[in-house]
């Protein structure tokens, strides 16, 4: 009598994981369509930049939950318009010529999203930045239409305090956190893609 009622727990458990594969969604961002900006207060200036970004699949639960996935931003193409600035930004701060992306990975959302309309979703998840990750919490409002999805975030990064080198000089100072927006355009679609979720590898822990 044990062994059928071992079979049918293991049937039911089965068909829950079913049921929950189902129900998450794929978010597969147009890089064509997909943007990363930032600014950074200084003394006498606003420093403008933006960055392309090269993929993007977030796999999730449309109710809130677990998630996965990763949008890549290309560090090597940052560019705020100055050579000079541009030099010293990816030499000293970026070190993009050994870390050349930027890489973000949601672990959950909280929120629903809707069939169609627009929301605002809280993710949490890691960014990888010079070669180390750190937690961070992002509000991302959503708008869906059919399969098609718009997403925008705008977020502060404390880069200082993350341990990146401080391009501050005797004349010139500029603010220790840079404000970063996402936006994009993509298609939704029904389940996880194992063909285009991106494999993660090992990284180090996540920093406070």
């Amino acid at each position: 009598m044990a062994r059928p009622l071992t079979t049918l727990l293991a049937v039911l458990a089965l068909a829950a994981s079913a049921t929950a594969s189902a129900d998450q969604r794929t978010l597969t961002l147009d890089p064509a369509r997909t943007t990363a900006s930032f600014t950074l207060g200084a003394t006498l200036h606003t420093v403008h930049g933006s960055a392309p970004v090269a993929r993007g699949v977030i796999v999730f639960d449309p109710d809130g939950g677990a998630a996965s996935g990763e949008i890549t931003v290309d560090a090597n193409r940052a560019d705020t318009g100055s050579a000079k600035r541009d030099r010293e930004m990816h030499e000293n701060v970026l070190v993009s010529a050994r870390h050349p992306t930027i890489v973000l990975r949601p672990t959950r959302v909280e929120g629903r999203l809707p069939e169609a309309g627009t929301t605002t979703l809280t993710v949490h998840g890691t960014i990888e930045l010079v070669g180390r990750q750190h937690e961070i919490t992002v509000p991302v409002e959503v708008a869906v239409t059919q399969d098609e999805v718009t997403i925008r975030a705008e977020f502060d990064l404390p880069y200082v305090e993350w341990g990146l080198h401080d391009p501050s000089a005797f004349l010139l100072k500029v603010d220790r956190f840079v404000t970063v927006a996402v936006a994009g355009a993509g298609t939704l679609s029904a389940g996880p893609d194992s063909a285009t979720e991106p494999p993660r590898s090992a990284q180090d822990q996540p920093q406070p």
